[in-house]
């Protein structure tokens, strides 16, 4: 587990700039989910809109809804396809996202409609990490004020 700047980024997760990860599945699909950055900084999730099944969702598109007790923002999706699978477990407990944002925390799993292109828009290499997270510090710095 790589911790940057005290925020935990699992080996061999995708990262999109919208604080969800992508894991690839043996079976060809990807699982989604919210990053720890975004649990640390957006405090316990209260509400969460998902997509239905076989919905398709679209990279750099809103696939639903997420809210928290410091944010409302929209669910963008990491990738392209057509929902397989929603964690229905959230629908009785917002909070696994906040106690387990890599596993019993997931959001969906999608089979991808174009995984070779979109993956590499994604950031998975440390150096990729690190930057990201230093201007994501950055911008919480300065709505802060500090």
């Amino acid at each position: 587990m790589r911790q940057i700047n005290g925020y935990l980024f699992p080996e061999g997760l995708y990262f999109h700039t919208d604080h969800t990860w992508v894991r690839e599945e043996p079976d060809g699909s990807l699982t989604i989910g919210m990053t720890d950055f975004y649990v640390q900084n957006a405090g316990d999730t209260t509400y969460i809109d998902l997509p239905e099944e076989d919905d398709e969702i679209v990279q750099g598109e809103t696939a639903g809804k997420i809210q928290s007790s410091k944010w409302v923002g929209k669910l963008v999706s990491p990738v392209s396809g057509t929902v397989r699978l929603i964690n229905e477990d959230l629908e009785d407990d917002f909070m696994l996202i906040n106690r387990d944002p890599y596993g019993a925390g997931w959001i969906m799993t999608i089979d991808p409609s174009d995984w070779d292109d979109e993956q590499h828009r994604l950031m998975s290499d440390e150096s990729a990490l690190n930057r990201f997270v230093e201007d994501e510090v950055r911008k919480l710095e300065a709505d802060d004020g500090s």
